[in-house]
Order: structure tokens, then sequence, then C-alpha cells
């Protein structure tokens, strides 16, 4: 944790009193424009007193104070008992900020293909009108009685839509790219303290001070508890007796597997992709040991499928790039990988996992009612997500007190791309992954730390989809990277491109 804090520390940061007009270090993955009193490229830069000091007292209350809060304190927020809904609290803040530069005559601006994400906002709005019907093989149910998780994710696109315009926005003088990588590679090294909470303490949990604050018939319900109640991991029965899967501080395993894979590449950005200390990168590579062990003990597979994939698309893109180093940085981490599980008991938990897929079958068993679902409205979906009748054997087999996980299975709740079929149909399917897959196109010459980065997470996205639900954090980091891939097009000089890193560690430019 020394580490991210020592990156977040180092940071870009505005100039005096956190004036938005003020001059910038130059921002060492990409190549800021220059101008009076900027830092061109090879200069040195401020020390560590006076203006740079002061800028670094407003890191969290200056211009883009309500990003870098929710960032930067989501640890607080969730021992708070906020976790998520900190989202819809700071897009207020936000929302405002955007307004005030429009009455000012600054136009805001808008991502890339934008018109894409608006059509599936309306898409998924337009699924309310068909919340009342009943798909085959479903729970029946009334309007009312399925109002609140539709509303709730609607609430959340919203927050994230303001988010993504939001930080879209931000000058890099209010926030530059590299700040914005360090917030992102601190929230890597929170999920890998979380994970080794997990691991040695997974009964570890207490009642947040927002729990305390609702009536026992609210804080009781199982959806609100999952919003306020922190907990260190999930504990489930897969390979024997009962364990610990990871959580912290993200609510829920998957979501922890999916968060881990997004935010990596932005860690070894922050501390591997700019200038650092030695120091720094050798801290570095002790979290990135210590991360295999909440990875391996997660019993994650689609989050080990998910490394993996994210480092042979790393190595392909610098190896279409003539640079053959990636290639061979690859064989040397999966060398090192090898030796760790073959001389550790990990290796014997991974084997354990492979003989044991307990969750093969609901899982197959969901996507079979997903598609079944797609094809009885294929168009918009049925706006949200339907419990089954039963389990997968028998349509008796349901919830009761005693067997909370028995049958009644969540259809659109084993991936986001099975959600988005049966909850929102072909027409929100093809808006969603169009406005990232634009985004991947247009983008697709970026070849900085920055726009590899930032591309590996948005195809890890895809590729998690089979598997993980989005929203919300694993889809306002795809947002960030997004928003980092669109910043880095802007801020660019026009002359000059940033290359992917050289042999010392700093970024090649020609």
């Amino acid at each position: 944790m020394t580490t991210a804090a020592t990156a977040a520390g180092r940071a870009v940061v505005p100039g005096p009193a956190g004036r938005a007009d003020a001059p910038v270090a130059p921002d060492r993955a990409t190549v800021p424009p220059s101008g009076p009193g900027s830092n061109g490229p090879g200069q040195s830069r401020p020390g560590p007193s006076g203006p740079v000091a002061a800028g670094r007292d407003r890191l969290l209350l200056g211009p883009a104070w309500p990003l870098t809060m929710l960032l930067a304190l989501y640890p607080l927020w969730w021992a708070l008992g906020l976790g998520v809904l900190i989202f819809p609290i700071m897009a207020v803040p936000m929302l405002w900020q955007l307004r005030r530069r429009h009455r000012q005559g600054t136009p805001v601006r808008l991502p890339p293909a934008f018109w894409l994400w608006l059509a599936f906002c309306g898409v998924a709005v337009a699924g309310f009108a068909v919340l009342d019907v009943d798909p085959a093989g479903t729970v029946a149910a009334t309007f009312a009685e399925r109002i609140t998780a539709p509303a709730y994710k609607l609430a959340q696109y919203a927050a994230l839509t303001v988010l993504l315009v939001y930080a879209g926005n931000l000058s890099p003088a209010v926030l530059s790219q590299r700040r914005l990588v360090n917030l992102l590679g601190w929230l890597f090294v929170v999920t890998v303290a979380g994970g080794l909470l997990g691991t040695f303490a997974g009964h570890f949990e207490f009642t947040s001070p927002v729990e305390l604050l609702l009536p026992d018939g609210v804080r009781s319900k199982g959806f609100v508890k999952s919003l306020v109640h922190p907990y260190a991991a999930q504990i489930m029965e897969l390979v024997g007796d009962p364990a610990p899967r990871p959580a912290a501080p993200w609510g829920y395993t998957n979501t922890w597997g999916n968060n881990f894979c997004l935010l990596v590449v932005w860690f070894a950005v922050a501390v591997f992709g700019y200038p650092t200390r030695l120091r720094d990168r050798v801290l570095a590579v002790a979290v990135l040991g210590l991360s295999v062990v909440p990875v391996v003990h997660s019993l994650n597979r689609g989050l080990w499928i998910g490394l993996g994939a994210a480092a042979v698309y790393l190595a392909v893109r610098q190896a279409l790039a003539g640079r053959l180093r990636g290639l061979v940085a690859l064989g040397v981490v999966l060398a090192g990988l090898a030796v760790a599980l073959v001389t550790t008991p990990l290796g014997g938990v991974i084997e354990r996992r492979l003989d044991n897929g307990k969750s093969n079958g609901v899982r197959m068993f969901l996507t079979e009612r997903a598609l079944e679902g797609f094809r009885e409205s294929p168009v918009l979906g049925f706006g949200s997500t339907r419990s089954t009748q039963g389990g997968r054997q028998s349509i008796a087999v349901g919830e009761s007190a005693s067997c909370e996980r028995c049958g009644n299975f969540t259809v659109g709740g084993n991936g986001q791309l099975w959600q988005l079929l049966f909850a929102h149909g072909l027409a929100g399917t093809l808006a969603y992954f169009g406005f990232f897959g634009y985004g991947l196109w247009r983008f697709r010459r970026d070849r900085s730390a920055i726009g590899l980065a930032a591309s590996a997470a948005i195809v890890g996205s895809f590729l998690a989809a089979l598997w993980y639900n989005s929203l919300v954090t694993p889809l306002a980091f795809t947002f960030l990277g997004y928003v980092l891939l669109w910043r880095n097009s802007r801020f660019q000089n026009p002359s000059r491109s940033v290359e992917p890193l050289g042999h010392n560690g700093h970024q090649r430019r020609s």
C-alpha cells in the first residue's frame, strides 16, 4: 500500500491555490501542450516544496474534488456503509459543476459515440413498460414488486453517465492523466488489501454507521444489506468445506475479481509507466507478488482467465508494434508464476478448483433461460432480471428460510451479456457494447502506456461480460478507462507521439 500512496502523493497537481488555469508539470504518460510556465518535455520538475506542495494539500479538495474524493476515499465510503451508493451521491456535485460550466459559456464535451450510450439508457427506460410481463419459467410478480431493482440500476447508470462526462471534461490542469492513473492504481492496492483481508480473516464483518441508521425491517433485507453491510469475504463451499472468497471492498467475490482485472493495468502504468523511484518499483513488485495469494484463494476462474487474456493482449499489441520484449516479459512472468504454483500450496488450490466446477450447471441453466427470454422478447427484452421458478432440476425447489440459496435463481445474474440480452434485448445489447467498441476502434492507434492499458481494460470487460455483471464499480472503472483514452487523444501534442515503455522504464518519444 505504501507504493500506491507514494504514487498518489507524487501525482501532478494544480498550481498555486488550486486554480484551474495554473501551469502544471508535464504528464509523462502523455505529452501535454506546452505553454508559458509549463515544464516542457525533458525539463526538470518542481521540487517537493512551494507551489507543488500547496497543490498536494488540495489533492482531495481541489476543483476535481468529487472525483478524487470518490476514488481516493473509497475504503472510507465502504466502512461507512455507503459503498457503491457514493456514486449517485458524488454525481450531484459533478452535475452541478457541469451545469456551471455550461452556464459560463464553456462547452461541455461529450465522449465519442455518446449517442450509443444514450440509446442504451433509453432502452433501459423503455423497459419499465414491460416489468409486469412474466416470461415463461419465471416467478410471477407485479410491477410494484419488481420496480426496486430496475430503478436502482437506472439511478446507477445515470450516476455513471455523469461520471463519464464529468471526468472527460476535466482539464489536465485540474486533473492530470497521471493523477487519474494514480487514483486507479491506488484502488488496485485497496483491492489487494481487501483480498488479503478476505483470505486470512474471511469472517470479518461489522455493522456500518449507515446500517445503524436504517430501521430493522429495512436493513435486514438482503438487497439492502448487500449495499450497506461491510464484510471481508463471501463464505462458499466450492472445493470441500465452506471457505472464504475475498470480496472487500467491492461487496461480491465476482466483483472483486472483475475489478482486480480492470485495475491491475493502471497500477502497472502508475508505477512503471512514469519515472518513479527504485524503492517504489520494488514495493510495487512486492504488492503484485502478494496479490497472487488472494487471486488464487478467490477460486475465481473468470479472474484467472481475465488476467491471462490481458497479458496475451498486451504482449500481442507490443509484438505487432515490433517490440518483442513484451512477449519476453510475458514469458518471464508466466515462468515465475509456474514456479510459485509448483513450489507452494497455491497450485493445489487451483487444481482442486478446476476439478470442482459446482457453478457450471447453474451458469449453464441461467444462460439457457436468458437466451429463451431473448427469443421471447428479442428487441427490448423484459426491462430487468427475473427469478426462475425453482431450480435447474425441479420447479418445486425454491428459496426458503432454511435454504436461501435453493432455487429461484436470477436470470441475467451470471454475466453482463446475458443480462443485457434478457433485460434489454438486442437493441440495448448492441448499443451498450457498440459504445465501448467504437472507442476501441477510434483510439486503436494509441500505443502509449495509457492507450494500451485502457484498451486492455475495455477488451477485458468484453470477455468478463460472459460471467461477470458490470454494475456498479466495474462499469465505473471501464468508463474511466474510456475517459483516459478520450483525454489522451485531446491532450497529446499532435506533432509528437508517446511510445510504450523504453528499456529504462521511461516513456520513449518520437
